[in-house]
């Protein structure tokens, strides 16, 4: 019964951002929109983590699962990717380090301003 409850929480955000994508003229996928709705309530504490982890741990376990299908499909197509396999790993490599030097410029950003403000007094 417990699962039961947090599909239905997860799957009712789910729906929620489904129909914002529907109402908002905006190029956000209702994906994104369902992720934002969720962090904003466990950010304000209207829902517990608790509420949606044994659900939420699943679907994280079973995700690989789930690109299966993607790989055959690429698998189906590789005489198109065998065209443009040096461009496609130069942009993924150049972009992969791109992401993760901004992460971590970011990161370290934070990290700094978090230590300033406890050298201040200031409550985090």
């Amino acid at each position: 019964m417990k699962y039961l409850k947090e599909a239905t929480i997860i799957f009712g955000i789910t729906m929620v951002g489904e129909i914002l994508n529907h109402l908002l003229p905006l190029p956000v996928p209702a994906g994104v929109y369902g992720l934002f709705i969720l962090l904003v309530l466990l950010c304000a504490g209207t829902l517990k983590v608790e509420d949606v982890s044994g659900v939420g741990d699943f679907f994280l376990d079973t995700m690989p699962l789930m690109f299966i299908p993607a790989g055959a499909g690429l698998l189906n197509s590789v005489q198109e990717v065998k065209d443009i396999l040096i461009p496609l790993t130069v942009i993924s490599v150049v972009s992969t380090i791109f992401v993760m030097a901004v992460t971590g410029r970011m990161a370290q950003r934070i990290i700094r301003g978090t230590g300033k403000r406890k050298e201040k007094g200031y409550r985090l």
